[in-house]
């Protein structure tokens, strides 16, 4: 298939789009805790919403790309696991689940993506039979749930990697889910980011400007990997001696 000569953004690309927007977000968090109700905040919050998404559709292509899958669930769970204690530091979070009484955002969304992974092996890999799948992908959904994006993030990307390669109905897909997640967000967190997830959507026109190509800086993936854990360590830093110790979320 050809492509448009409008299809001018790479993997490359798109990862920078992912840190940018993703440190609005934080900034944000930092400058208006708990979602607050402002202009500037909800401008910063809709901007951040294209995260998510992105990391949504990568996986789906780093799962389909991958020769070696075992390496890769390595890296992700390694990953999620030291954003765990760097995500609950920039937030004011417990480093133990559950210690504040609460089941939402206990630690951050790699563990979603990761086990997002697994439910991608089990789903399309695997030979079990469709019970077992379906068994296991309720089970990865409980181990998610307390996570950033909960196992919302699960379920989008098990759906968009159903449909890889027609990005209206994966972008359809992620839609309904997020809109599962934000209905949740309203009644259960914070009204205005339930509304503000919703603009996940946002993400489509970018997308549309794929080119499937990885691009030339093969250092962005671990540029990525680094990124995410070093700037919620700034976060936390900056939220402990300016704001004290109160949490952001």
């Amino acid at each position: 298939m050809s492509l448009s000569q409008h299809q001018k953004l790479n993997k490359n690309h798109l990862q920078l789009i992912a840190i940018i927007a993703m440190t609005v977000d934080h900034i944000a968090d930092l400058l208006y805790p708990n979602f607050q109700l402002t202009a500037p905040s909800c401008i910063m919050h809709i901007v951040g919403r294209l995260t998510a998404p992105i990391m949504f559709f990568f996986v789906c292509e780093g799962f389909f790309y991958t020769k070696n899958l075992k390496k890769y669930l390595i890296r992700m769970f390694l990953f999620a696991a030291i954003s765990h204690f760097a995500y609950c530091f920039a937030f004011g979070i417990n480093f133990l689940p559950f210690a504040n009484g609460s089941f939402f955002n206990q630690t951050s969304v790699m563990w979603s993506l990761a086990w997002a992974v697994v439910a991608l092996w089990v789903q399309y890999k695997s030979t079990f039979n469709k019970w077992i799948k379906a068994l296991l992908l309720i089970l990865i959904c409980v181990i998610t749930f307390p996570a950033d994006w909960s196992s919302i993030a699960v379920m989008a990307i098990v759906f968009m990697y159903g449909h890889r390669g027609n990005l209206t109905l994966q972008m359809l897909w992620m839609e309904a889910w997020v809109f599962i997640y934000a209905v949740v967000s309203f009644f259960f967190v914070n009204k205005v980011y339930g509304i503000i997830c919703l603009c996940a959507i946002l993400v489509w026109p970018l997308l549309l400007l794929y080119n499937g190509q990885k691009g030339k800086a093969n250092w962005m993936k671990w540029l990525f990997y680094i990124y995410y854990p070093a700037h919620l360590l700034i976060v936390g830093i900056i939220r402990f001696f300016v704001l004290g110790n109160i949490p952001l979320l």
